[in-house]
């Protein structure tokens, strides 16, 4: 019977802004167990002012506290080992359930980042109420602008090779990391390529609401906790004898995706990621593939703020299989 697992956010249970495949696992579950993950959003110079009325969640005040080492620009919570993962494997994330962690979130920019930097060479940051019985922020921007929100994880990724060694959790690459994708939401699955042994999966960067692109450097930051059931596949599985990149799938849609500091080097690989599941699938010509995806399947920018931009492609259930 698959058994559940509760990991708060700690200073024992997160890092601060890297994954290493040498951080020891704060746990090791079985194939198909739930990790619920609570995951905290923010460094000590971005909190908001006690006179503002908003609150730093206590979890997120006693990792500001320890002062933990510190590399990249999110707090996540793992890694979690799966036994037996190997490299070759796949691990399949199904995220069954978000919950929001705090009435409050915050976006900003500053110099020398964001997509525009040298129309906006100075920094400013918004902090957002949010209704959590409503499910929508209030953006104090003019008269306020109220959006529903659709909360996801901008980070979730596994541990990279080893010969990478320590890397910021700024950039996304094939062991996942800062993917920043919308889609990937509640009810999605995300597929992981292996690269040590135990998998060690992470997550963090909540987002309660973000557009394509994220262009500003930021989405609605805030606390979230997710419940994400773990599954090995091994040697690939269903997923993809021959994954090698993070693949996601929604109740309406399959996802491919594309990292690269060139835009268009990131739409390729998106591109070719998106061909070769459907010559997977359809057991079909890459030429058949190609000529498909033109007529059938949706690249967007994902984000353009993380030094590698994003691409995510998007063929819609049922139009080919």
């Amino acid at each position: 019977m698959p058994a559940t697992h509760r990991i708060a956010a700690t200073p024992e249970t997160v890092r601060f802004g890297a994954f290493d495949a040498g951080f020891p696992p704060v746990a090791s579950i079985a194939s198909g167990d739930l990790v619920v993950l609570e995951c905290v959003s923010g460094a000590p110079e971005i909190m908001p002012k006690p006179e503002s009325g908003l609150k730093v969640p206590p979890a997120l005040a006693a990792i500001h506290a320890a002062d933990p080492p510190r590399m990249g620009p999110h707090i996540i919570t793992g890694p979690v080992a799966v036994q037996g993962a190997e490299p070759g494997d796949v691990l399949r994330v199904d995220i069954e359930k978000i919950e929001l962690g705090n009435d409050w979130g915050f976006c900003g920019f500053r110099p020398l980042f964001g997509t525009l930097p040298e129309d906006f060479p100075y920094a400013r940051m918004l902090h957002i109420p949010v209704d959590k019985a409503a499910m929508t922020c209030t953006v104090p921007v003019g008269p306020g602008v109220t959006l529903p929100l659709s909360p996801f994880f901008g980070v979730m990724g596994v541990a990279p090779p080893s010969a990478w060694g320590r890397i910021s959790t700024k950039e996304p690459r094939a062991h996942g990391g800062n993917l920043d994708n919308k889609e990937i939401g509640e009810g999605a699955t995300l597929w992981l390529p292996v690269h040590v042994a135990g998998a060690m999966f992470s997550a963090g960067d909540g987002h309660g609401v973000q557009g394509d692109g994220e262009v500003c450097i930021n989405a609605l930051e805030m606390c979230l906790t997710g419940h994400f059931r773990l599954t090995l596949e091994k040697g690939g599985g269903a997923a993809d004898p021959a994954l090698r990149f993070p693949r996601a799938e929604t109740k309406t849609h399959y996802i491919s995706m594309g990292l690269n500091e060139d835009l268009d080097l990131a739409m390729k690989q998106a591109l070719r990621e998106m061909i070769s599941f459907i010559v997977a699938r359809m057991n079909v010509s890459p030429a058949d593939a190609y000529q498909l995806c033109s007529l059938a399947v949706d690249f967007r920018v994902t984000q353009t703020v993380n030094g590698e931009k994003g691409v995510h492609g998007m063929l819609k259930k049922g139009l080919l299989f």
